[in-house]
């Protein structure tokens, strides 16, 4: 088909490219109709162009849309050359002073909380680095995209309204001239004639709803049977349904259908069929049968190409206007005129209101594009902003109603530009007085809570996922209303007073509907079904708890509103209890000679309700009144005579009451939904307007009535009347054996309406209710918060209530009340309380949870006690009452109030008869001690004529009334002073006896009866002494008992220790015993200490035992003996590669040399749990080490130095020099060759070979045919062959195959590689070498390299030695081997190890007495005469100031001597020469990390103890490292001592084509020492990187926003992570760019940061993976994980380091195994797919 095509195509393309912008639009200024040519023009060009055919071209297309028909229009408008014209106007226009730029999904946007009116108003990066705010505190936060910066707004700030960039637009704003000016009257017309043809085009073809047929007049004649199958997005069904539906449908592949699911998800709308009619409505119905099963099925429909065609052209139209109202203001304002002038049909006839209106309908492009095209012109404009906002309200029933129905979020909807007019305080002003916008939204809201039960609230019982989604979408009405309230009004009008209060009047209906919804009854018998619904109410609650501050906010600023609002709440308030009263018997109770009439009602009986907004928003008002003094300046036009106190307490107690019966444990059995709904009742994000307001209530309450009333009242809505009202109810109560429970529940309801005693009287932080202002609130909440314990300033910050700015007031006030203590490598910065604070404490804070209060009191205990002070928690002095609750305290001295407190403590004295407890008593000593503090403050302020009336002193001092007369309080107080079993409260009793006496001095300074007082005090201080010896009794007592116990634990560590010494000594071999022999023995003590070569320090063999972990038997580590091992983690790694694409080859080896290394068992004793082990993967053979969990993949041998074995002969004197070893290798190695050569031809006589054997000339004393005998027990051998063929497994990805020739070279560079990436670690630390090392490092090194020199003792002996040959090959060259690397493409440690370790399989059949040490010793001279040349061909040679003229010592000659050789053999291509001290230098720098790592290798392989000067760390040891390894300190000597051979080496090292190619800058080569491999480096502050991933886009999908960008660490990409679109196959599987990156970049490992969430995860292979704390801080000293609070990050150089330093160590592996032990949910994430 496509043939056939093709030429068709480009006979179109040429038709349309002859088609001339020019001519048209002159056709078009000569035309009477211009509507109808320019329509004519659309109708048969838009089909040529756009959809031609399945896929769209969307590059070819703008091309052409822009030739054709754009064109004509620019030039119509300019009327000359666009490309002049629209410079003009620019020229012409005067640049906006509103940023207006609109964010896109992910990028920073910045609020400054000091000057923003209200959190939505934003600045864009560059706007915010350029303004006033970046010194201020600001908010960070990541946009979900849609708004736009509030930069030049003088609205939104409320200073530093322009940065720098738009104030220089500022200066002639002044005067609001017409924008139109600037433009000619022929550019206005034509502007005009154009914007009204094009707007009216796009509008109509988008709310177009036909499918097969076109508006008239865009009607062409032929018309071809091309239609598209076009599928919608939805919010209903996911991508999977999606992808599997359309593979069905369209029988796609899966990319494909990704592809297309990704484009709807985006876009909202793509074709997933071309062709005839039939063709595409058959994929249609496919796609609706497949998709309509559980919910309605995915919208598809059937459309001809050519109105996709000119849909497309519609949106395209829009964004050029969009693009062309830029180039001036006068152009945006015509184009605004346009949009909002009434069309023919009246009411809502606009173009703006239709697209508006049809909002729902379009689909997610197309909406897009439409609300950008608002935002930059409407919103831009001020005269017509307001204008939109108008249309925008009228119509917002109407819009909102749409908005329920549709099912796309609110971002992508109309609805959501409401931010931008209701906060914009002038604007929302207008729109509550001219379009009473108040009303509007609170009548749409209600509107859509339609579920009433038969008392009008609210039910939101059978709550369906539809209603769910519903109500969800409901609650943006309310982000509606906050808007409009959130900036309060500084002057009223007459009219802004009468909306607000018709607003108000809304919101009252609103309330009522809410009060007492959800009323609960107490379930008896049996446990509730079902349980009920309730977190609909409270979402609605918690949803409204600011709009309503907010109503009261507004209500505090006017007088007469104010009492208006009271009025009509109260009016409300009264209708709600209307129904109430009727069948309720009314019961008189009586105690104490007061009577009071009430209803009878039980909570535990009747239904009560949580929700009583109405009461509680009076509650709010009332103190208003009192703190903006309505109250005292008009109390005539207030109501206050009508209320009725026992009706205003009524609710809020009952709620109360509920409360305590839920703690006592009487409503159990009404399951969870309970328990939750008074948790939120407490919760900080509730109890502003629940609990909070409760108590203001019934402090209103009992300040207007009799507090004898009112307790009377509240005993028995607490069920508790009988107890105290009947004299010895108690003891009859408890003689009479009863429930046990419902003692329980009687203690607790006392205590808790003791409690709730104490809040009333003792509450009084509120402005309004106490003398105090807002700060003092927040400081006692700070103050109470750090008396639980020390808290970082985020947790502190959940701990208080936020207003609507998400502002808690609390930076201001700290600094008052706590220090800050800043963190450290881990943990977070704490605000500590100060200690001056600690006396504001009190115990009963009624914000406590039932936890904290006891935290609390058990903090501020052990406080007092470090203080030595005595440990009362007296209650503090507290700020007195506003004048309208002065008489609160009464409560505290009426009579039914004493009755109780004597009750108590009667219980308490006679303690065994009754049912008491010691809270209840400690509730009762802090009353007393409040109304003595409330006394002694009273007799402190008093002015001469007054009369102190509160006596309580007095009252307490009298005995009880008849019958019994039971003695007074004071002195039971006295009695209990010295019960036994009240020990904790005796200070507290001391506490109040003493205050007690001061108040008496202070009443009776008119000294009227001295004696009295004496006899107290020496009553006082007799107690006193009695007590000093009491406490020093028990201190001694106590002082016993501690030294018996740490006896008795010493005892007992003594004997663990006899018992398990094998535990203690076995870490896991005895470092510590082989270490001390070796320092004493003095044989080795007096010489020098040498690692390798015939004078090896001879080392006397140490006996070795372990004790294997699993089964507790210990046995010597021998040859002979059963094999004993640890456990290993062998990983690939990059860490160390200086190229990320590709790895680095191994000298003469044909696989990839990839690196291993191991992790070691670190020692804790650990049970074997028996579970589902996840963190790691079973089929990569991986385990936990039974010991302490460390991640393992293999088992590693212990054994004993391997050379010892094998160098069992004697060590002959006269070892052979360099030059003749090397001669005998180059021998015995081409013999070698020849043998088999010899083996693998085939035999063709027998006699013949016989004949070839004797012409071999073998060197002397090579017995090629002798094969050694492998002294290693059976269980050893197969331990070596187990971790030979893990590490070549892991490394090359490969099966297990212990014959593959490559296993012997993966175990020479694993143990190569693990002791490289640890001398680097050491040095990047600056720690010694030979420092103490931690023990598994140390004994993995120690195994390591015993196992890797013993391994070729089980592989074939012929593999090992054609390995040593190659090898050696690539230093000394023979004939045979032809394609050698080049010198500088080795890795110098890498080769040694290869070589050292497989030299024995050569040296077993040579008997003419070379010693393996000599062996070893010229191998090492050799390698490191060849990295001595490695480093002085890549020596960067640049000339140093510092060389003066240094003496040249023999090094400085020699080394130059050595450079002009090479300057020879290599054809004088090497630099000019340096001086010889800096070549020396150069050497010297460049080879000790070379030396460290044969230190290493050979102390480990030889077991020769390091030298003590090489275990401290300090001078650079380069002379140490020499004597050690047996080299002279003048290196260079290495090549003079054996001139004739290193010349021929040299010679053929230089010749080597890539020398020569390095040489000329063809190639790059590594150059020595090498730079350690760090992390990218991050930006210190934290936006500039959240800036950069929003400037990302995602590398598949077309420069689309990525969602989730993350930043790999190792090498600084930006990836697209957890996304469908950059999903790769790897090895079979889908994996995630993250994923897939850390193949290529970490060999399976990776660190990458999250850029969106603020956190760094680590990868290790498909399956593992965890997050890690990232190294930004704010200045908090915390992270923000999610970046959910938004203060500023900067990076904290140490906690990155931290990072990298894992990193450096290969324990990313192990920390993601750690973290998945310790946190199961981390195993549930797909990693694979991040």
């Amino acid at each position: 088909m496509a043939s056939e095509l093709e030429p068709e195509v480009q006979a179109i393309d040429r038709s349309l490219l002859e088609c001339s912008a020019e001519e048209t639009a002159g056709k078009w200024l000569q035309a009477t109709d211009l509507t109808r040519e320019v329509y004519q023009h659309l109708a048969h060009y838009v089909p040529k162009i756009y959809c031609r055919g399945p896929n769209p071209f969307p590059q070819k297309e703008d091309m052409l849309a822009q030739h054709v028909l754009l064109g004509p229009m620019e030039w119509y408008l300019c009327g000359e050359d666009p490309a002049f014209g629209f410079p003009k106007l620019e020229q012409a226009n005067k640049p906006s002073h509103l940023c207006g730029r609109v964010f896109k999904v992910g990028e920073p946007t910045y609020s400054c909380r000091d000057c923003a009116v209200d959190p939505t108003c934003v600045l864009c990066m560059e706007c915010f680095l350029g303004s006033i705010h970046r010194d201020h505190r600001y908010r960070m936060t990541t946009s979900g995209g849609g708004g736009f910066c509030d930069c030049g707004d003088t609205e939104a700030w409320k200073e530093g309204p322009y940065c720098q960039k738009h104030e220089l637009n500022t200066s002639e704003i002044e005067e609001e001239e017409d924008p139109l000016v600037h433009l000619s009257e022929d550019v206005i017309a034509r502007t005009y004639n154009i914007f009204a043809i094009m707007f009216r085009y796009a509008v109509e073809i988008l709310t177009w709803e036909k499918e097969s047929e076109l508006p008239a007049d865009l009607e062409i004649v032929e018309k071809s049977d091309t239609y598209y199958c076009m599928l919608f997005n939805d919010e209903v069904h996911t991508y999977e349904q999606v992808i599997y539906t359309l593979q069905k449908a369209v029988n796609c592949t899966q990319k494909e259908a990704i592809g297309f699911a990704t484009t709807v998800d985006r876009d909202g709308r793509r074709s997933v069929r071309y062709g005839d009619f039939q063709y595409c409505e058959q994929a249609k119905s496919v796609i609706v049968r497949n998709t309509s099963r559980q919910t309605k099925p995915l919208k598809v429909q059937v459309m001809h190409s050519s109105i996709v065609a000119h849909q497309n052209f519609g949106l395209k139209l829009l964004s050029w206007l969009g693009n062309v109202i830029g180039y001036s203001d006068g152009l945006r304002r015509i184009l605004c005129q346009v949009g909002l002038q009434e069309g023919p049909d009246g009411e809502n006839s606009s173009l703006v209101d239709r697209l508006m209106l049809n909002d729902s309908k379009l689909w997610k492009g197309a909406r897009s594009v439409y609300h950008q095209l608002f935002m930059s012109s409407l919103l831009m404009d001020l005269k017509y902003k307001k204008l939109f906002a108008i249309r925008f309200a009228k119509n917002y029933q109407q819009l909102q109603r749409d908005f329920m129905e549709d099912d796309h979020e609110r971002a992508v909807s109309v609805t959501a530009l409401s931010v931008q007019f209701f906060t914009a305080p002038t604007l929302a002003r207008m729109l509550i007085t001219e379009e009473n916008l108040m009303t509007i939204i609170i009548k749409t809201f209600m509107d859509h809570l339609r579920h009433r039960d038969a008392q009008g609230r609210f039910q939101f019982e059978r709550y369906t996922a539809l209603q769910a989604f519903k109500f969800r979408r409901v609650q943006s009405l309310i982000f509606d209303l906050k808007y409009v309230l959130i900036s309060k009004p500084t002057e009223w009008s007459d009219d802004l007073r009468q909306k607000f209060l018709e607003g108000f009047d809304a919101f009252l209906e609103l309330l009522k509907c809410m009060q007492g919804m959800d009323p609960i009854t107490r379930q008896v018998g049996q446990h509730i079904e079902m349980e009920p619904e309730w977190e609909a109410a409270f979402t609605l609650q918690m949803k409204l708890t600011h709009v309503i501050s907010m109503m009261q906010d507004w209500c505090a600023l006017d007088e007469k509103v104010l009492i208006e609002a009271y009025k009509k709440c109260l009016a409300v308030l009264m209708q709600c209890h209307g129904g109430f009263t009727d069948g309720e018997q009314p019961i008189t109770l009586s105690i104490c000679g007061h009577s009071v009439e009430t209803i009878r009602y039980c909570v535990s009986q009747e239904k009560v309700s949580i929700h009583l907004p109405v009461s509680r928003l009076l509650a709010g008002l009332h103190v208003l009144l009192s703190k903006s003094e309505v109250a005292y300046k008009f109390p005539e036009l207030l109501p206050l005579s009508e209320l009725s106190p026992p009706m205003l307490i009524e609710h809020p107690l009952r709620c109360l009451v509920l409360c305590a019966q839920v703690h006592a444990g009487m409503w159990r059995r009404n399951g969870f939904s309970l328990v939750n709904q008074i948790y939120y009742y407490h919760n900080v994000k509730c109890r502003r307007e629940m609990f909070d307001k409760d108590i203001v209530m019934l402090q209103t309450g009992v300040s207007m009535m009799d507090p004898n009333h009112f307790l009377m009242i509240m005993l028995s809505r607490f069920e508790l009347y009988q107890i105290f009202s009947t004299p010895d109810y108690g003891k009859r109560f408890s003689s009479e054996i009863t429930h046990k429970d419902v003692v329980q529940q009687n203690n607790t309801l006392i205590e808790e309406m003791l409690y709730l005693i104490i809040m009333i009287v003792g509450e009084r932080f509120s402005p309004g209710v106490g003398q105090v202002n807002a700060t003092d609130e927040i400081k006692r909440e700070i103050i109470h918060q750090l008396s639980i314990k020390p808290m970082a300033h985020s947790e502190l910050v959940k701990s208080l209530p936020e207003d609507e700015n998400k502002e808690t007031g609390m930076e201001s006030v700290i600094e008052a009340v706590a220090h800050f203590k800043k963190p450290g490598l881990t943990g977070r910065g704490m605000y500590e309380l100060k200690p001056e604070c600690a006396k504001e404490f009190n115990l009963y804070f009624y914000h406590f949870s039932r936890a904290e209060q006891s935290k609390a009191e058990e903090a501020q205990r052990k406080l007092k006690r470090q203080n030595r002070e005595d440990t009362a928690l007296p209650p503090p002095v507290l700020p007195p009452f506003c004048p309208l609750f002065a008489s609160l305290v009464n409560i505290l001295q009426s009579d039914v109030m004493l009755c109780i407190m004597r009750t108590v403590l009667q219980w308490a004295v006679e303690h065994n008869g009754y049912a008491w407890s010691e809270s209840m008593l400690q509730r009762v000593l802090h009353l007393i001690g409040m109304a003595l503090q409330e006394e002694k403050q009273h007799l402190d302020n008093v002015t001469e004529e007054h009369v102190v009336t509160f006596t309580f002193t007095q009252k307490i001092s009298k005995p009880g009334e008849a019958p019994n007369n039971s003695p007074s309080i004071l002195a039971m107080l006295e009695t209990l002073q010295n019960a036994p079993y009240l020990d904790v409260h005796k200070d507290m009793i001391r506490w109040i006896l003493k205050t007690f006496n001061a108040i008496k001095k202070i009443r009776e300074s008119s000294s009227t009866s001295p004696v009295a007082e004496t006899e107290g005090t020496i009553m006082e201080e007799s107690s006193r002494d009695k007590d000093k010896a009491e406490r020093k009794r028990k201190a001694e007592i106590a002082r016993l008992r501690r030294e018996k116990i740490m006896a008795q634990m010493s005892e007992m560590q003594r004997h663990f220790i006899d018992e398990n010494k094998e535990l203690f000594q076995q870490t896991l071999e005895l470092d510590a015993s082989t270490s001390a022999v070796l320092d004493n023995s003095p044989m080795v003590s007096n010489m020098a200490l040498t690692a390798l070569g015939p004078a090896q320090t001879q080392v006397p063999e140490q006996r070795q035992f372990v004790t294997c972990i699993l089964c507790q038997e210990e046995q010597e580590v021998k040859v002979e003996s059963k094999a004993m091992v640890l456990a290993a983690f062998v990983q690939r790694s990059t860490v160390l590669s200086k190229n990320r694409s590709k790895f680095i080859q191994d000298p003469g080896n044909d696989c990839c040399s990839v690196y291993f290394d191991s992790v070691q068992a670190k020692e804790q004793r650990r049970q074997q749990r028996l579970r589902l082990h996840t963190s790691y993967d079973v089929e990569n053979g991986e385990f936990l080490c039974p010991l302490c969990e460390c991640l393992s993949n293999t088992v590693i041998p212990l054994l004993l130095p391997p050379r010892n074995i094998f160098n069992s002969r004697l060590n002959i004197s006269d070892q052979p020099k360099l030059t003749q070893w090397i001669r005998t290798i180059s021998q015995q190695i081409k013999a070698l060759q020849v043998l088999r050569k010899e083996e693998s031809t085939p035999n063709t006589a027998s006699s013949k070979n016989l004949e070839n054997m004797d012409e071999l000339q073998f060197p002397e004393g090579f017995r090629p045919d002798f094969h050694p005998k492998n002294p290693y027990s059976e269980s050893i051998k197969e331990m070596l062959t187990t971790f030979g063929t893990a590490t070549y497994k892991v490394g090359l990805k490969v099966h297990p195959n212990e014959e593959d020739p490559r296993v012997p070279i993966m175990c020479w560079g694993s143990c190569a590689y693990t002791i490289q990436s640890i001398e680097r670690i050491l040095s990047d630390e600056d720690k010694p070498l030979f420092g103490p090392l931690p023990c598994r490092l140390d004994d993995c090194l120690r195994s390591l390299t015993r196992f890797a020199a013993a391994h070729w003792t089980v592989a074939s002996l012929s593999v090992v030695q054609g390995h040593f040959c190659k090898l050696f090959a690539s230093l000394v060259p023979d004939d045979n081997h032809g394609d050698l690397p080049c010198i500088l493409d080795i890795d110098m440690f890498h080769l040694l190890v290869g070589l050292v370790l497989a030299f024995p399989a050569l040296q077993c059949q040579d008997f003419s007495g070379i010693s393996l040490g000599t062996g070893d010793l010229h191998i090492f001279h050799l390698v490191t005469m060849a990295h001595i040349v490695q480093i002085l061909l890549t020596s960067c040679t640049e000339e140093n100031g510092m060389d003066q003229e240094n003496p040249a010592g023999e090094e400085e000659l020699a080394v130059l001597a050595l450079y002009k050789t090479l300057h020879q053999c290599t054809g004088s291509a090497l630099k000019e020469i340096p001086s010889g001290w800096h070549l020396w230098r150069n050497v010297r720098n460049g080879i000790m990390p070379f030396l460290k790592c044969c230190a290493l290798f050979f102390h480990y392989l030889n077991g020769v103890p390091s030298p003590p000067e090489l275990q401290v760390s300090g001078t650079s040891h380069f002379e140490h490292l020499c004597n050690y390894l047996s080299l002279p300190n003048n290196l260079i000597c290495l090549f003079q001592e054996n001139n004739e051979i290193t010349k021929l080496l040299i010679e053929s090292w230089c010749h080597n084509i890539e020398v020569k190619r390095y040489l000329e800058g063809e190639r790059d080569a590594i150059s020595y020492p090498r730079e350690s491999n760090k992390l990218i480096d991050l930006p210190e502050d934290y936006s500039s990187l959240i800036n950069q991933a929003s400037n990302f886009s995602c590398p598949k999908s077309g420069g689309d926003k990525s969602r989730a960008p993350t930043l790999c660490l190792v090498c600084g990409t930006l990836l697209c992570s957890q996304s469908y679109c950059c999903q790769t196959e790897l090895e079979g599987e889908d994996v995630g760019a993250c994923t897939a990156h850390t193949y290529s970049c970490g060999s399976g490992v990776g660190i990458f940061l999250r850029v969106r969430e603020c956190q760094v995860l680590f990868l290790a292979g498909k399956t593992k993976g965890c997050f890690y704390s990232p190294p930004y801080l704010d200045d908090y000293g915390e992270t923000d994980q999610g970046l959910r609070r938004g203060n500023p990050l900067h990076l904290c150089k140490e906690r990155f380091k931290k990072i990298q330093k894992l990193w450096h160590q290969h324990s990313i592996t192990e920390e993601i195994g750690h973290a998945q032990e310790a946190n199961q949910t981390l195993v549930g994430i797909d990693w694979q797919h991040l």
